[in-house]
């Protein structure tokens, strides 16, 4: 496609370096560009104006309007977790592209590919204390793997050509800070187009390193597999393994989606959101085989079993817990190559007591707020999730919102092979879901498939972003958005408890957000009553265009971590004691009531 694309005969400006860059986008493969017009940025929002002009009309880049920067970060970072593609988003000088950041270092930590531009006041003022002043190439230089300024027109081809290389290459956000003069100069010679989107090399591992893997797994009775997200395309192999070698195999919460599914040997997910026989087959094997996964939370690893560990990034390796085997390569390349040097396992007892204990937990302390509900009120929130497992869709895509929504998604969505759950789950950003969601809808309407998109949203996080419903509307993006409306910060409430403190500012007022879903001209329905649920989540799923159910759960209902500590146990007696003291034993009551059946026991 030429530079200077939508330019007519009759317009005597020179091509530049914005129109430049925007066709440089169009030869990467970018649809949009998610940001907020004005100011420094103009010259590129105006050269993607008129890359959609005249005979090029619907083949250039269609700019999203969000209501705020740190949304088009979300979007974007969204966008290119489900297509693996380039995704772009934008903002003005100073406060604009300021408020990029945020969603920049979930896409960053992510590791997805992401381009920013940060457009700049104008260059002769850099330096000066001018209004809007920052330094947009040093701030991002944290969340991104390439940060660097165009400060002239015959510098930017190669540098934005970089830019992607790195966006793709090292799998992160790339930034362009764009002075808005520098954006505006005539564009020098066209250069060759981008080499895009590389196949990912294959990563072999060391032939030793798997003959020392392999003699330490036929040297140990009790093997476990905890896996994450580097066993992603790897779901038969893995399987394969622990078939061999009779290992359950735990989980991590990004690794859920692509390992718990078809999975026979499944005993769950550890941490403090996790569940199921996880924790306990990863404390009472011989020897833990950690694949593909950077797990942070050293206080749900064991410190005496001896460990293995599986990683394309040899940084990972045993920087969370103790290392006795260290294999550098894909999770699939290894687990093929060591497949024929283990001996099949003699004994499935370990293997299947876990797995019984799993099924236990599942049945008693995981399902029991879904059963026998009906006509409890306020609404459990794991109903709710456990109802939208079974209405939505098979290849439905989940964003969720940090806190109790996380915990609500691991515990009850059921992944397939074909549904994708996405989340601030290395960042742990609030208000994440809605405009996570706005990019997977954008990107599922390019695909031509009316795969279905649903924010599990909590009314902390709603509300911070609260404006991207007005996204929705104007865009008619057909999201869904399921509110766990508990009128608190249910997360906060917990690490209260668990540090010993009494619950304070963790209380939300009541507000109507479907009365406000609707005056934005979203249909939307308020649930309170547990009878109505099924039909709220049925209608709004398959109705066309955006949709909100505001679902009025239970502010008290907890995420009880499958392993309670002695130093929890103790942060909760004395959290409950001030509470007492403080006169809030009937909320005391309340809370108990709430999670009684939650509570784990022998």
């Amino acid at each position: 496609m030429p530079f200077g694309i939508g330019r007519s005969p009759q317009d005597k400006r020179n091509r530049t370096v914005a129109d430049l860059l925007v066709a440089q986008l169009i030869e990467a493969g970018v649809r949009r560009i998610y940001g907020i017009v004005g100011d420094s940025l103009n010259p590129v929002v105006d050269a993607v104006h008129r890359s959609n002009v005249g005979e090029n009309a619907g083949k250039g880049i269609e700019w999203i309007h969000v209501r705020h920067e740190e949304a088009a970060a979300f979007a974007a970072a969204a966008e290119a977790e489900v297509t693996g593609s380039l995704a772009v988003c934008a903002g003005s000088c100073g406060p604009g592209n300021l408020h990029l950041i945020n969603g920049l270092y979930d896409a960053n930590r992510s590791r997805v590919p992401v381009l920013a531009i940060a457009s700049h006041i104008p260059s002769k003022q850099i330096g000066t204390g001018f209004f809007q002043e920052t330094h947009p190439d040093r701030l991002f230089t944290e969340c991104s793997v390439y940060s660097e300024m165009i400060s002239s027109a015959e510098q930017a081809p190669r540098v934005i050509n970089s830019a992607i290389h790195h966006a793709y290459g090292a799998r992160g956000v790339s930034v362009l800070t764009l002075p808005g003069d520098v954006a505006d100069l005539d564009a020098p010679a066209p250069v060759p187009d981008a080499v895009c989107r590389p196949a990912p090399p294959r990563v072999v591992p060391d032939a030793g390193a798997v003959q020392e893997l392999a003699a330490a797994i036929d040297a140990a009775k009790k093997v476990t597999i905890f896996a994450g997200a580097g066993v992603r395309g790897a779901h038969d192999d893995v399987l394969a393994l622990a078939d061999k070698i009779a290992a359950p195999v735990g989980h991590s919460l990004r690794g859920k989606e692509f390992i718990q599914y078809d999975n026979p040997f499944d005993v769950g997910m550890s941490g403090l959101l996790g569940y199921g026989a996880a924790f306990d087959a990863m404390h009472d094997c011989d020897l833990l085989l950690l694949l593909g996964t950077d797990f942070p939370y050293d206080q749900f690893l064991p410190e005496s079993v001896r460990t293995a560990q599986v990683d394309v990034d040899p940084t990972h390796l045993g920087r969370r817990t103790r290392l006795d085997v260290a294999v550098v390569g894909d999770v699939g390349e290894t687990v093929r190559a060591l497949l024929p040097l283990v001996r099949k396992a003699r004994s499935r007892t370990f293997l299947d007591s876990m797995v019984a204990k799993h099924e236990k937990a599942m049945n008693g302390v995981v399902g029991a707020y879904t059963k026998k509900v009906e006509r409890t009120t306020p609404i459990h929130p794991e109903y709710v999730a456990d109802t939208l497992d079974q209405l939505a869709a098979d290849d439905a895509v989940f964003t969720v919102d940090t806190g109790m929504c996380n915990v609500w998604a691991a515990r009850y969505i059921t992944p397939n092979g074909k549904r994708r759950v996405i989340g601030s789950f290395i960042h742990g950003s609030m208000a994440n879901a809605l405009p996570h969601a706005i990019g997977a809808a954008a990107a599922a309407r390019d695909a031509g498939r009316g795969r279905q998109v649903v924010a599990m949203a909590g009314d902390g996080g709603l509300s911070m972003l609260l404006g991207e419903l007005v996204t929705l509307k104007q865009y008619d993006l057909p999201v869904k958005v399921v509110l766990f409306d508990n009128a608190s910060l249910g997360m906060v409430r917990l690490e209260m408890l668990v540090d010993g403190l009494p619950m304070f500012g963790t209380e939300s007022p009541q507000v109507d957000y479907a009365a406000v879903a609707n005056a934005i001209g979203i249909p939307a329905v308020r649930v309170e009553k547990p009878k109505d649920l099924r039909r709220a989540l049925a209608d709004a799923l398959n109705r066309p265009g955006p949709a909100l159910v505001d679902v009025v759960t239970d502010p008290r209902a907890l995420s009880i971590p499958p392993t309670i500590t002695a130093g929890q146990v103790r942060g909760f007696a004395v959290a409950m004691s001030k509470e007492v003291l403080g006169g809030g034993m009937g909320e005391v009551v309340s809370m108990a009531r709430a999670n009684l059946r939650n509570v784990p026991r022998p």
